[in-house]
């Protein structure tokens, strides 16, 4: 099965195995993802993961963080830019996710990032999703 959106492909396997209280997820691997998943993972939103090569293009195992009675450390995943509607920014207009609590992931020129980082940085992009 050939899929169009790989990034919210990603989210929503994030989405579904948290409300599911899995302890891990496994993904299909690229590079994009892999960079998603290292600033999930940098922000806390994820305990860790592991890419393991299975002799085609690698899977990510992701392993879900949970806080007290298993609530998910992951409240929301948004995809934002779409195959079929590409959303950019400039620097001076990313958005600020819920007042600046969640994140935006950024792909620049300068590599994927959070909002935060794109703004000290000062490079826009392709908002590809909020999380928060």
């Amino acid at each position: 099965m050939q899929i169009t959106d790989t990034i919210a492909d990603l989210l929503t396997r994030i989405r579904n195995a948290s409300n599911a209280k899995h302890d891990t997820v496994e993904i299909p691997a690229s590079n994009m993802k892999k960079a998603i998943v290292q600033i999930l993972a940098d922000e806390g939103y994820i305990k860790g993961y592991t890419v393991t090569d299975d002799g085609k293009q690698g899977v990510i195992k992701v392993t879900l963080k949970y806080g007290e009675g298993k609530t998910a450390a992951i409240n929301g995943l948004q995809r934002v830019s779409k195959p079929g509607l590409r959303i950019y920014r400039n620097a001076d207009e990313l958005p600020k996710v819920m007042k600046g609590l969640g994140i935006a992931i950024i792909s620049t020129s300068k590599g994927i990032m959070t909002d935060r980082q794109a703004r000290k940085e000062h490079v826009g992009g392709e908002v590809l999703a909020f999380i928060w």
